[in-house]
C-alpha cells in the first residue's frame, strides 16, 4: 500500500510539471503576440542560388540571445525542414508546420554558431543561424543541416546575394558607386 501511494505521488509530480511547462509554453506565445505577422510565401520563388538545404528547423530566438525561443506564430514548432535560398529571400519549408519565408530585403545575416534554443552541437559551425527582421525584431532561425559542407556552401551563396543586395542598396545612394566613381575620375583626368 505505501508504495502505490508513492507511485501515486510521483505521478502526480510529473503531471503537475507538465503542466507547468504547457502553461508556461502559452504564456510565452502570449507574452510575443505583439510580433509583425510572417511574410507570405511567394507563389513563384526567385531564381535558385544553391541547391535546397536538407536539416532540422531547431527554433528561432530574439537575435543574439541564444535562449530567448520565440513561440508566437508557429516559429517555435521543431520539424524536419528544407531550406531553399533564392533571389527572393529564405525558405523554410517545415514538414508538418507552416513554412517559413524570409525575404531578402529583411534578411540581416546568414552565419553559423554552436546552438540555439533547444540544440547545442559544441562546434562553431554546429548550428545554421539566419539572422532576419520580422516587422521591428530582429530574430534568429535555427537548422541542424544533415550535410557540413552544403551548409558551408548555402553560408557562401546568401553571403554572395547579401553582398549584391548591399551593393545594389548603394549604388542608388549619392556617392555609393565607388566603382562608377572612379572610372568618372580616370576619364576626367584622362
Amino acid at each position: 500500500m505505501e508504495r502505490t501511494l508513492w507511485v501515486l505521488a510521483l505521478v502526480l509530480i510529473c503531471l503537475l510539471a507538465a503542466w507547468g511547462l504547457w502553461v508556461g509554453w502559452r504564456h510565452r506565445g502570449n507574452r510575443q503576440g505583439g510580433l509583425a505577422p510572417l511574410p507570405a510565401v511567394p507563389v513563384t520563388p526567385g531564381d535558385v542560388v544553391t541547391p535546397a538545404l536538407k536539416g532540422l528547423y531547431v527554433s528561432s530566438t530574439t537575435a543574439r540571445n541564444w535562449q530567448d525561443r520565440i513561440v508566437a506564430q508557429g516559429l517555435g514548432v521543431r520539424a524536419t525542414a528544407i531550406v531553399r535560398l533564392s533571389e527572393d529571400g529564405v525558405l523554410i519549408d517545415r514538414e508538418g508546420a507552416d513554412p517559413i519565408f524570409v525575404p531578402v530585403a529583411d534578411l540581416v545575416e546568414v552565419t553559423t554558431a554552436p546552438g540555439i534554443a533547444g540544440k547545442v552541437m559544441g562546434q562553431a559551425d554546429g548550428i545554421l543561424i539566419i539572422r532576419w527582421r520580422l516587422g521591428g525584431t530582429e530574430l534568429d532561425s535555427g537548422i541542424r543541416a544533415d550535410d557540413r559542407d552544403e551548409q558551408a556552401q548555402f553560408v557562401a551563396a546568401a553571403a554572395g546575394l547579401l553582398d549584391g543586395r548591399r551593393s545594389g542598396d548603394q549604388g542608388g545612394d549619392q556617392g555609393g558607386d565607388q566603382g562608377g566613381n572612379q572610372a568618372k575620375n580616370k576619364e576626367a583626368s584622362a
